[in-house]
């Protein structure tokens, strides 16, 4: 466990939750997240220097309702209660919570009554997010209002001797323009933590982990190409140079030019010992005819575990895999720390390994968010097509040829995303939207090209904006470079001829098509 200057949020069933902690380091604060019913000797042995209750779906005065432990209170360190945690901190000292006379939902102005130094960001930007239906009716005793709303005359509170407050409003989403500095002040001004969560503090601490844990043992990696395999990959071969082992598989389903880009980075470039496996055909063989999406995700989970099994044979012994878990996976499985030996889990990044493996695991990443890891892969020194390669299926494009896979198909697409994603780089706009991809769908349409009709299949095209993946927004890009990717794609690739533009958000729709 790396030690830092720790803030622990308590987790009360917010949609938001993970983003509290997504602010609160990048203000290069440490935190971490447990479920509010944590046994207190688990949460205390972080020794943190304060605590946030986040927000929640539940009413503080129903039979039932999540409980604010006591070790919180008689910790005697800061707490800061978001909305839910607002009123479950007054609820807890003597205040009343109350159901709403009018429910504040969205973009809400407030005043700042009091200008303590962590919230004095609200006078020049009072715009904040609200979300609630119960409100703080009665202060608890000792406590000053610190801002108020229309509907929220209590929109913040505070205890300045004890350190104890509690907003209304939701800091960690980006519609609070303040929020990001409050959170930020709070941790560092209130609860005195030091700014040491960098990169480059993470890799030293990181590899000095990994060194103690391997000892003189050998670790297995599974490379997919993607940007939590590679920093894992490279922390490994850091701390143990060549007894770190990697496997790439090439399923077929690739994008075109990734698994050369792959062994070009790893293998030639950082000198990590690599074994490059082509197995397309195997791939190809096992989904020939298939065109269910839940079945090819099967068949193509199930055809790795078997291709990286034999592989891993061939190795000879290893002690451990290492893993590209992030954070968001430790939090959603809620699962605790176990130390020692473990079967390996079912995990994405592997594709689900056979439990009769028995190695222990190496998750470096495993305390790191999405973008944490990319900051960590670029001090490192990973090239950038590797640390901002966009979120890929598993299944490869397996599920984005929509219906039967063929190798036909799957060049033919391979061919219109590359020109998508050449013209978004071209326009500089890789970064700025999260997801953007090609699908070929099962669908032929009349054309006419020249003086001659044609009948070809359709390409549809995906590009979404979305800061958690939660929810996500079609990008609104400019009509000319649409227009250039169109025509470059029914020009250039032979067996299409018309090209859409998917204008659905999620919800409704999935990011991927299947």
């Amino acid at each position: 466990m790396l030690m830092h200057d720790t803030i622990v949020i308590l987790d009360y069933g917010s949609q938001t939750t993970q983003l509290i902690a997504r602010r609160i380091r990048e203000s290069q604060v440490y935190c971490e997240l447990f479920p509010w019913d944590t046994p207190a000797g688990q949460v205390m042995a972080r020794r943190p220097r304060g605590f946030v209750l986040s927000g929640g779906p539940a009413s503080v005065y129903e039979p039932g309702a999540p409980t604010l432990p006591a070790y919180v209170l008689e910790s005697g360190l800061p707490v800061l209660g978001i909305c839910y945690g607002m009123q479950l901190l007054a609820h807890a000292l003597g205040g009343r919570v109350a159901r709403s006379p009018q429910r504040e939902y969205g973009p809400t102005p407030v005043e700042l009554l009091h200008p303590l130094p962590w919230l004095a960001p609200l006078q020049s930007q009072p715009q904040v997010w609200m979300s609630h239906g119960d409100r703080v009716e009665q202060l608890p005793p000792g406590f000053v209002v610190l801002a108020r709303s229309p509907n929220s005359p209590i929109a913040a509170m505070g205890d300045p001797e004890r350190r104890l407050y509690g907003v209304q409003f939701h800091p960690e989403v980006v519609h609070t323009s303040a929020g990001r500095e409050i959170l930020r002040r709070f941790a560092t001004e209130v609860c005195g933590c030091a700014p040491t969560w960098t990169p480059a503090a993470f890799i030293e601490e990181a590899v000095a982990s990994i060194r103690d844990q391997v000892g003189e043992g050998r670790v297995l990696c599974a490379l997919s190409g993607g940007v939590d395999s590679a920093v894992t990959a490279t922390l490994v071969h850091r701390a143990i140079g060549n007894r770190l082992i990697c496997i790439f598989v090439n399923t077929g389903l690739m994008r075109r030019g990734e698994p050369e880009a792959v062994v070009r980075t790893f293998r030639d470039r950082l000198g990590m010992p690599l074994v490059a496996v082509d197995a397309t055909e195997e791939f190809l063989a096992a989904l020939e005819g298939v065109t269910d999406p839940e079945e090819k995700r099967r068949i193509v989970g199930e055809k790795f575990i078997r291709v990286f099994e034999r592989e891993a044979e061939r190795v000879g012994r290893v002690d451990f895999l290492a893993q590209g878990t992030l954070y968001p996976d430790v939090i959603e499985s809620a699962a605790p720390d176990r130390p020692g030996a473990r079967r390996i889990k079912t995990h994405h990044n592997v594709g689900g390994l056979p439990e009769r493996m028995r190695l222990r695991l190496i998750e470096p990443l495993r305390y790191l968010f999405k973008d944490e890891a990319r900051a960590v892969g670029e001090a490192l020194g990973l090239p950038p097509e590797v640390v901002w390669r966009q979120p890929f299926p598993g299944p490869g494009l397996a599920v984005r040829v929509v219906g039967a896979v063929t190798w036909e198909r799957l060049e033919r697409l391979r061919a219109a995303d590359a020109i998508l994603q050449e013209e978004l780089g071209q326009a500089g706009l890789l970064r700025t939207t999260q997801q953007a991809f090609a699908v070929l769908l099962p669908v032929r349409t009349v054309g006419v090209m020249g003086d001659s009709r044609t009948y070809e299949e359709v390409v549809a095209l995906r590009v979404v904006t979305t800061e958690d993946f939660m929810t996500a927004d079609w990008a609104r890009l400019d009509p000319d470079l649409l227009a250039r990717i169109s025509n470059r794609i029914v020009n250039e690739v032979a067996g299409v001829n018309r090209v859409v533009y998917d204008i659905t958000p999620k919800p409704p729709a999935t990011i991927e098509w299947e």
